[in-house]
């Protein structure tokens, strides 16, 4: 499924994260892990356990619906995925998801998955789900996961940082902007390291890149309207600069690597 160019969405965000969870439930609701799938029993779980994966619209409990989703050694992940994915994005909108590392691990499962390789209404539900949670979490005040967590999960879901950078630059929100305050303090040290501020399988420069170039041409303003410190205008700024220019600059913060 290629990547769609992000559409202007004037629901509100919870009625739209609302509507997506609902869609997801009745996309994926009846599926199951495929006949054949199998797992360790002394390192992943039971073959009680793995019955649940191929029995449809079972609750799981949360830690092996953790399993689940980690494990990255399944005959097809996507059909697992699928079985779960009602549950797990109800679970991750309420923060009751508890990543390895950090969001990122989540976007991987779902990349394990290869859910844009999926039947169109599916993929669609998928991407919808991704969107509507990203818009909630840079507007709703009391959204349960840090929008730069949320933001983790769906670049590393999607591949990209492009749609979600473009999402952040339309929202016109004194909430968003905060909300780059604070991302902006939790991956400045990783991005001035030309790294991923998250964790990811490959640190590549593309998304890196996108990412830095979007926050030194796009934050500033924003982190103005937000009350930022200086310290984070510099870090933004810094973003802009390459090699020598960025380390030696009077403003350094000092980051060693």
């Amino acid at each position: 499924m290629p990547i769609p160019v992000p559409r202007p969405d004037r629901t509100p965000a919870r009625p739209r994260l609302d509507a997506a969870l609902h869609d997801l439930a009745v996309t994926f609701g009846g599926m199951t892990a495929v006949p054949d799938e199998a797992n360790c029993e002394c390192h992943w779980g039971s073959a009680e356990d793995l019955e649940q994966l191929k029995t449809p619209d079972v609750e799981l409990d949360p830690d092996l619906l953790r399993r689940a989703w980690q494990a990255v050694d399944w005959r097809d992940h996507g059909a697992v995925l699928r079985r779960i994915l009602p549950q797990f994005a109800t679970a991750l909108v309420g923060s009751r998801v508890d990543p390895l590392f950090d969001m990122g691990d989540v976007g991987q499962s779902f990349g394990r998955g290869r859910w844009q390789r999926w039947p169109e209404d599916q993929a669609a539900a998928v991407w919808e789900f991704l969107h509507a949670w990203w818009a909630d979490s840079l507007t709703a005040p009391d959204a349960a996961v840090p929008a730069y967590e949320v933001f983790a999960a769906c670049a590393e879901a999607s591949g990209t940082v492009a749609p979600w950078l473009a999402v952040w630059g339309a929202t016109d929100h004194p909430t968003a902007d905060r909300r780059l305050v604070e991302a902006v303090d939790h991956w400045e040290y990783d991005l001035l390291g030309d790294e991923l501020p998250w964790y990811a399988w490959e640190h590549d420069k593309e998304r890196v890149g996108g990412l830095s170039t979007w926050l030194a041409r796009h934050a500033p303003a924003r982190l103005t309207s937000a009350g930022a410190s200086e310290e984070l205008h510099h870090a933004v700024r810094l973003l802009g600069l390459t090699g020598p220019a960025r380390w030696e600059d009077p403003h350094w913060p000092g980051h060693t690597y």
